[in-house]
């Protein structure tokens, strides 16, 4: 199976930036949809940002237009830029891929499709 490690979370004020990586064991373009989710203390799991074999991708409502995901040119790595960070979007952060899909794979925010998780990185976001 595909093997996914996460990095790049850290501490960030309010209104800043970060760059999270998902670096993925094997060529994952045209064969694995990948979505980063986070999960906050005492909170569940939620979908926050996918993009599937054909470039599309997909955002939750709270993150448009600050979060944007994106892919490597050698097709091992997924990103999620974070810009304007809030509060809020402190938590621990995951990439998961689904596939291996032949005919390809639609984004999607959906947990439950997915087969292969990375371990996590923590971002915390405070003043």
């Amino acid at each position: 199976q595909v093997r996914l490690v996460e990095s790049g979370g850290s501490s960030v004020q309010p209104g800043g930036s970060l760059r999270l990586s998902c670096v993925a064991s094997e060529y994952i373009q045209t064969q694995y949809c990948v979505t980063w989710f986070r999960q906050a203390a005492g909170k569940e799991r939620e979908g926050i940002a996918g993009i599937g074999t054909d470039g599309g991708t997909k955002f939750k409502d709270s993150v448009k237009g600050r979060f944007t995901i994106s892919r490597d040119n050698a097709g091992h790595i997924v990103y999620l830029q974070m810009d304007d960070v809030q509060v809020s979007d402190t938590a621990m952060y995951y990439c998961a891929a689904r596939g291996p899909w032949f005919g390809g794979c639609w984004a999607t925010l959906d947990s439950d499709l997915f087969d292969h998780w990375g371990q996590g990185t923590q971002v915390t976001v405070s003043s």
